[in-house]
């Protein structure tokens, strides 16, 4: 009965979205208000317990969306400018290819954008280009769905890691190598889908090795450089570069020359120069130092709640000079400014680009919000324990093979890799801790599972039906998708099992 009280908060939540189709703002606030009653009555919750939980929450929150806000914006303010689309559409000038481009375009160029920004843009973004060049609408939609799962744990600028982070503190350098190679296995396995959903895959196989190996390494290099804010990003323009270099080679057809337009460029030298400045702040000792110096420190008491369960002290510090935000909102603030001069942005446009931002953030901030809460009070009242003790005492040494399906799901039920690491990050942690796994593996597969299961994810699906004009036809699309999904998730599963049978 324990086991299940602590489980319906996150019930509760799932229900709300999947079958009573609530918004994951809704949801997360409904659940954590859920949770906060189950916890008063049945696990102990006091008012020390609540306030110090609620706090860890709001500052985990915090910090994540100092990250979301800034990177948003700076994503509206390049495609105000047309910039973004000129990136994709400037690709057919250089990928005379039929079939690398639209693999280049569902796989790589769709991990790029997610790098910059995702709420389902990439999926919105690519999609009509796809059918604009003869892919028909379903495919097109299934494809990108597929195809930019990869992308999407070190998407966002860092949004969704810097949260898992924060959610586990675990040592970054040590969860980036093992997240790294779960997703390169995932890069592989998206492209081969794509490619599979678009007819192309006989056509494109020594690309998809060559660049599926490539992206890999990219996105592990940059990512352990610190610079995980990058490494999607990074790791898709590699791939879309590998397919300029194969169409090179694989074509003698030279195709019309164009000039390129003011917008690209400027879009090009807005995403360099937010690359270079991240680069500096992370690989120059001294400048990293003296940025270091700025810190702030929350103070966090040891709480007891009623039922006797305890959580000891701890702090979080805050480096403001060295966040990946704040870096962000400076390049946003500049680009506004420059874009505005370079009458790249009509008068008054940018005011527009907040407007728009406001509308795409506030109900990702709420959700973000209320699961972080819920998150923050079922650790403190002990409910995610004894969530873990009852998965090792039914799955025992087993539980990495499923350890992926569980990001799946929470992707599939949230709309997001980031609302599953929240649910479920720390539950995968504390099950590593009973059952002797090493709870970095299990938590780079919770990511690499959620990160999967954006192409099952009914809002990200929704999303692209919408922009590519099929509204009504999700289920077409999921029917799809699905297999893929799954499939994925049980290799990454047994992959996991094999490497925490061996590190065993």
């Amino acid at each position: 009965m324990n086991y299940f009280l602590a489980f319906l908060p996150i019930l509760a939540v799932l229900v709300a979205i999947l079958f009573f189709r609530q918004s994951g703002q809704r949801a997360g606030l409904g659940g954590w208000a859920g949770g906060v009653i189950i916890a008063l009555i049945f696990f102990g919750l006091n008012w020390d317990t609540f306030w110090v939980s609620q706090l860890k929450g709001l500052y985990l929150s915090f910090v994540v969306l100092l990250i979301l806000w800034p990177a948003l914006w700076l994503y509206n303010l390049v495609d105000e400018s047309g910039g973004i689309r000129l990136m994709a559409s400037g690709l057919s000038q250089f990928i005379k290819e039929k079939p690398l481009l639209l693999l280049a375009l569902a796989w790589s160029f769709s991990g790029l954008l997610e790098g910059l920004a995702g709420f389902g843009i990439p999926v919105a973004i690519v999609a009509p280009m796809l059918m604009a060049l003869g892919v028909p609408p379903v495919i097109a939609v299934a494809a990108v769905a597929v195809g930019h799962a990869w992308s999407i744990t070190f998407g966002d600028m860092g949004v969704i890691f810097q949260t898992l982070l924060n959610l586990t503190q675990l040592d970054q350098a040590a969860l980036i190598p093992i997240t790294a190679l779960l997703l390169g296995a995932a890069a592989l396995i998206c492209g081969i889908g794509a490619a599979h959903l678009l007819g192309i895959l006989k056509r494109t196989w020594l690309y998809l090795l060559v660049t599926s190996l490539l992206i890999s390494l990219v996105q592990f290099g940059i990512a352990a450089a610190g610079l995980y804010s990058l490494a999607a990003f990074g790791a898709g323009l590699a791939g879309v570069i590998t397919a300029v270099i194969f169409s090179r080679f694989s074509t003698t057809e030279p195709g019309p020359s164009a000039p390129t337009p003011r917008a690209l460029k400027a879009a090009v030298m807005v995403y360099t120069g937010l690359a270079a400045l991240m680069i500096l702040t992370n690989v120059i000792p001294f400048l990293k130092s003296i940025l270091s110096e700025v810190k702030l420190t929350l103070s966090l008491p040891p709480v007891t709640g009623a039922a006797g369960f305890s959580t000891a002290a701890n702090a979080q510090v805050f480096r403001p000079m060295l966040h990946p935000g704040t870096i962000i909102f400076i390049v946003a603030l500049l680009t506004a400014l420059a874009f505005q001069k370079a009458g790249l942005l009509e008068n008054g446009k940018w005011r527009g680009t907040l407007q728009k931002t406001w509308k795409m953030g506030l109900p990702t901030s709420l959700g973000i919000l209320g699961m972080v809460g819920l998150s923050s009070v079922m650790d403190y009242c002990g409910m995610t324990l004894l969530l873990a003790q009852g998965l090792s005492t039914l799955m025992g040494q087993l539980f990495p093979l499923v350890s992926p399906l569980v990001g799946i799901l929470g992707a599939f039920a949230t709309g997001s890799n980031n609302n599953s690491n929240v649910l479920f990050a720390s539950l995968q942690m504390q099950t590593a801790l009973l059952t002797g796994v090493s709870p970095f593996l299990l938590v780079a597969a919770q990511t690499a599972g959620g990160s999967l299961g954006s192409m099952v994810a009914p809002a990200k699906i929704i999303v692209g039906c919408a922009t590519a004009q099929i509204k009504g036809r999700e289920g077409d699309v999921l029917r799809l998708t699905l297999p893929y999904g799954l499939f994925a998730g049980l290799l990454l599963g047994l992959m996991t099992l094999v490497i925490s049978a061996v590190a065993g």
